[in-house]
């Protein structure tokens, strides 16, 4: 049977065993978890080098009905649920730990990972391919020109590595960009001790004007009736860690 890439569903099969037997070996076991969640598997390359892990249950997200017959016939023993990742609820496979892996559809990469952040006391780890630009975004630390919003907002609760780069030509339809990559192994930060929603509003504030000091970004943010504090006023977004962040939003007045 023949799975035809769909350009709708972002789907861009790997070829070859190599690089999905990296993906798979990726996985640490980080936090104990029993069950892994491979999120759009399509003709199963990489889901060949997952079935056979031990003890652990695996269960197959993907939306592509052509590739649900088509891994039905491959794989008969495995779960293989024709529904959206993005819809799941961790209490439908497990009340343990779930691990995420994935050659995850570049259109919904980015929403892959805050489903995840979501539901970060059940989701202790996640191994998935990105767009490259997006994988560092997600990976980059301070002074990083990629360094910003999301990158923030995942490192709170995530540990986040670039693994490897993968080229177009490892794709059967080759993607325009390159590819990358990454993991995220859940940190021991239980709860933040500042509002998180305040500290997302001055994240995506402070970032979504990056090339200026704070002092200027936040002017007239309604928690800091008297402006940045000193120290920060005059550096800019990109220059703060996750932690700068968070003494910032304790710095403001709910």
């Amino acid at each position: 049977m023949y799975v035809r890439a769909k350009k709708h569903l972002g789907q861009h099969f790997l070829k070859g065993e190599g690089i999905a037997q990296r993906i798979a070996e990726s996985l640490t076991g980080h936090g104990g978890y029993q069950h892994v969640i491979e999120v759009g598997p399509g003709t199963g390359a990489l889901t060949q080098h997952l079935v056979g892990l031990p003890d652990k249950k695996l269960v197959a997200y993907e939306v592509d009905e052509e590739s649900v017959r088509y891994l039905a016939n491959r794989y008969p023993d495995l779960e293989v649920r024709e529904s959206d990742f993005l819809q799941m609820d961790p209490d439908s496979i497990t009340e343990g730990q779930i691990a995420v892996i994935g050659n995850f559809p570049y259109n919904i990469s980015t929403e892959i990972v805050f489903k995840v952040i979501q539901h970060r006391d059940r989701f202790p780890e996640l191994v998935g391919m990105f767009q490259k630009e997006v994988a560092d975004r997600f990976c980059s630390g301070p002074g990083n020109k990629a360094y910003g919003i999301t990158s923030v907002l995942a490192q709170v609760w995530y540990d986040m590595e670039v693994l490897f780069v993968v080229e177009p030509d490892a794709f059967i339809p080759p993607p325009k960009v390159r590819s990358a990559v990454i993991r995220m192994r859940r940190n021991s930060t239980l709860s933040m001790p500042c509002d998180e929603a305040l500290f997302t509003r001055v994240v995506k504030q402070a970032f979504n004007q990056r090339r200026k000091t704070l002092h200027n970004a936040l002017k007239g943010f309604p928690s800091l009736p008297n402006g940045v504090p000193a120290e920060y006023a005059g550096q800019r977004a990109e220059q703060l860690s996750v932690a700068d962040f968070i003494a910032l939003t304790l710095a403001c007045k709910p």
